[in-house]
């Protein structure tokens, strides 16, 4: 295939597709640990980088290097590293590029894991982290001030869905010598393209949208080619951050619907937000695709739609929010997200439950926030089911 003669949703489906002898429909699962070598020298000068030959699934696969493909066409990159989780997507990309000394400035808007490991786990190492407010222009360009080794955002944020400039804090992370690295998951890359705004580095869990059934664990680092390979790659191989063959089978299917699921899902997201956004007894709504988005400009500049997720704060905390997920018939309470099927989760009491309580109040994380991702199902059966959830609220 021609490398950008067709659109995305083909690509999805065609790109890369190498079939054996036997002609299958759907790609053949290369599930196996190791490979086998035609002779001792094979094996010698496939160690030495003189021949390509497959040496065993933690270094490489086709199934693997078939998603990564896939993923590197959509993203527009250069190249791609899947990794077991998307959590070991956001520790592998920033564990292989910094270094003792180094320093790394990150919006303070962070899912739980990953405020862990700029706030815990990188100054244990030696490495110095600054949290910036995502709005705070003053603040980013102090911070970004003297030299940097890496800049880690979220944008959307979890779970708040406040946007970040990309674009304008790609400018300053290079003028500190800094890699910006993006966690794009809300967004999803149907949503945004970090790239194409300054981005360096993009961060998924694939195990949201891009397999986007609930199925299995999954991430991905996107990036330059030689980041990738001399960076990125030499520390996956040799951690074990290996993502398994089937994994990576059942994330290449999910890619096969994903513009379709995604924009689905977020035609009824601005549905939901909209009946919220009206609603007695909700305090507020923060959805990128609303007009009253305090950043709708922003969203109009990144986003090509609003996403599949909202947040809203019931009045009257913690036990008001309880009652109202407690109500639901149709919507799952869960804190993964990106699934066909919709969830709702309490952020205080699960995803960001480890954050100091000032710092969740800082960040707008009350006791009343409910974090809805919203799926496939029929708008207004899942508007039937938030009414449940303002009814008990009444109760």
């Amino acid at each position: 295939m021609t490398e950008h003669s067709y659109g995305p949703s083909t690509r999805l489906l065609h790109q890369d597709v190498s079939r054996t002898e036997h002609g299958e429909t759907s790609e053949a699962i290369f599930l196996t640990s190791g490979f086998v070598y035609d002779s001792a020298e094979q094996a010698a000068a496939t160690f030495t980088g003189d021949v390509t030959h497959y040496q065993y699934s933690r270094f490489g696969n086709p199934t693997t290097d078939a998603l990564q493909s896939r993923l590197a066409q959509l993203e527009g990159a250069e190249a791609c590293i899947v990794t077991a989780s998307g959590m070991g997507a956001v520790s592998s990309a920033l564990l292989s590029h910094l270094k003792q000394g180094d320093r790394v400035v990150a919006s303070r808007a962070l899912f739980g894991s990953c405020y862990w490991i700029v706030t815990t786990l990188l100054p244990k190492y030696g490495i110095e982290t600054v949290l910036v407010d995502g709005d705070d222009w003053a603040g980013w360009e102090k911070a970004l001030s003297v030299p940097t080794g890496a800049v880690l955002i979220e944008s959307p944020s979890n779970p708040m869905l406040d946007i970040l400039d990309i674009e304008r804090i790609a400018t300053l992370a290079h003028k500190a010598g800094a890699l910006l690295m993006v966690d794009n998951v809300f967004a999803s890359p149907v949503g945004q393209q970090p790239l194409t705004l300054g981005a360096d580095v993009v961060i998924y869990s694939c195990t949201k949208h891009i397999d986007g059934q609930g199925r299995v664990l999954g991430g991905a680092v996107l990036g330059r080619k030689q980041w990738v390979e001399e960076v990125l790659q030499p520390f996956t191989r040799n951690t074990g951050n290996a993502l398994s063959p089937f994994n990576a089978w059942v994330l290449l299917k999910g890619l096969e619907t994903l513009p379709l699921r995604v924009n689905a899902m977020a035609a009824n997201a601005s549905a939901v937000a909209n009946f919220l956004e009206k609603a007695s007894g909700i305090a507020r709504v923060n959805y990128p695709g609303l007009t009253s988005h305090p950043q709708r400009a922003l969203v109009e500049k990144q986003m090509s739609n609003g996403g599949s997720l909202v947040a809203f704060e019931v009045e009257g905390g913690k036990e008001a929010a309880f009652r109202f997920l407690n109500a639901f018939k149709l919507i799952a309470i869960s804190n993964n997200l990106g699934d066909a099927r919709s969830l709702a989760t309490h952020p205080a009491t699960t995803t960001h439950s480890k954050i100091d309580v000032a710092e969740r109040a800082h960040l707008g994380i009350t006791d009343g926030v409910i974090r809805l991702s919203v799926g496939l199902e029929d708008s207004q059966d899942l508007i039937a089911d938030l009414q449940q959830g303002l009814t008990a609220l009444k109760a």
